[in-house]
């Protein structure tokens, strides 16, 4: 009885299901998309949205970090091939 749900718990892990359907190619448009980062710089202000002075205090900081560790990126990129 153990030995049998044993192995069938083993076969199930063995063979994995596979996904066939091949995923589509991913151009140079969407490799430049900014998706989810340019959705938190550029979005507009949702009215029913709790709105605190600490929460868009923070919200800015983040902003910051993220254009000084993205010039910081860029920075390292030039002096490296220039």
């Amino acid at each position: 009885m153990i030995r049998t749900k044993m192995e069938e718990l083993n076969k199930n892990i063995q063979e994995p299901q596979s996904n066939t359907t091949p995923e589509p190619k991913k151009g140079i448009k969407q490799f430049f998309q900014l998706g989810e980062v340019g959705g938190y710089f550029f979005r507009k202000k949702d009215p029913s949205r709790f709105s605190d002075v600490n929460i868009r205090m923070m919200h800015g900081i983040n902003k910051i970090s993220i254009i000084v560790f993205l010039l910081g990126v860029i920075y390292v990129v030039l002096r490296r091939f220039l």
